[in-house]
């Protein structure tokens, strides 16, 4: 049995709150850059050279991508052999999201639902655990902006629908949401599972890597077809115009219900912000 202290958690969800909002991932980066080569709209093309930018002075000034610094969603993936001590994890994961944002300079952004009252931390964070085999731990910090998440639906099609029903419901999402979660944009779609899960399979395709394949041959190939279908809309980077709407679309699929086909559409902005630890 691996002993893992709490307060370990606690500094590395504090590290990745900073590093997610302040160092545009790879794939990302990766993925302006290629877009931009292609881009025929020159106010597109502009718009992606200017990410780029901000994205290099965000990470040489450690300030934000975004003055929207998000809801903090934290993945946990943890082995079934680890055993955590000194404390409570929920409680040190919320820790770390407070220092977090406090030494960051990080935009506070939790409020009352009703009164609209900040929190003044950023807590409670979001959280999704999962057993898995072995002995790591790993974090995945993923702020979520409000314009972005805004954007995003669950719905739930009737079988019949099919395929078909599944395009036609995400490309008009998209359409629909025009320049709000501001594109370029990940579109992750969940298909399956219940009307709750379909939400957080959506919320974790936002998360795979832009350029890696879906292993699901079908869904690759899905994928590829609504990706070139939102693409043809013409919202463009910052909704100005142009073939870049969405740098990536990810899907992920679970068994359902015989009699329902859930639905979700999860929206990522432009800036994607995710990092990930192991312990």
């Amino acid at each position: 049995m691996k002993e893992i202290d709490v307060t370990r958690v606690t500094e590395t969800v504090e590290r990745l709150c900073i590093e997610a909002n302040t160092d545009l991932g790879e794939d990302v980066e990766n993925a302006f850059r290629t877009m931009a080569e292609t881009e025929v709209s020159p106010t597109g093309k502009e718009v992606l050279g200017l990410l780029l930018e901000n994205a290099a002075i965000a990470r040489r000034e450690k300030m934000p991508i975004c003055q929207d610094t998000g809801l903090a969603v934290v993945f946990m993936e943890i082995g079934q052999e680890v055993h955590f001590t000194n404390g409570d994890l929920e409680a040190a994961i919320h820790e770390g999201v407070r220092r977090g944002y406090q030494k960051g300079y990080l935009r506070k952004s939790t409020c009352h639902p009703f009164t609209r009252k900040n929190i003044g931390d950023n807590t409670p964070a979001i959280i999704h655990y999962k057993m898995v085999p072995g002995d790591n731990v790993s974090i995945t910090i993923e702020p979520k902006g409000g314009g972005s998440e805004n954007m995003s639906r669950v719905v739930m099609l009737t079988p019949s629908e099919g395929i078909e029903g599944i395009k036609a419901y995400v490309i008009q999402r998209v359409r629909e949401s025009g320049p709000n979660p501001c594109p370029p944009i990940v579109v992750g779609v969940g298909i399956g599972g219940t009307f709750e899960r379909a939400a957080f399979l959506a919320k974790k395709a936002t998360l795979r890597p832009i350029g890696t394949k879906n292993p699901d041959p079908e869904l690759e190939a899905l994928e590829k077809e609504i990706h070139e279908a939102v693409n043809r809309l013409g919202i463009g980077p910052a909704g100005l115009g142009g073939k870049t709407t969405a740098l990536a679309v990810h899907i992920e699929m679970m068994p359902c219900h015989i009699a329902s086909l859930p639905l979700a559409v999860n929206i990522q902005c432009h800036a994607g912000r995710h990092k990930k630890a192991t312990l």
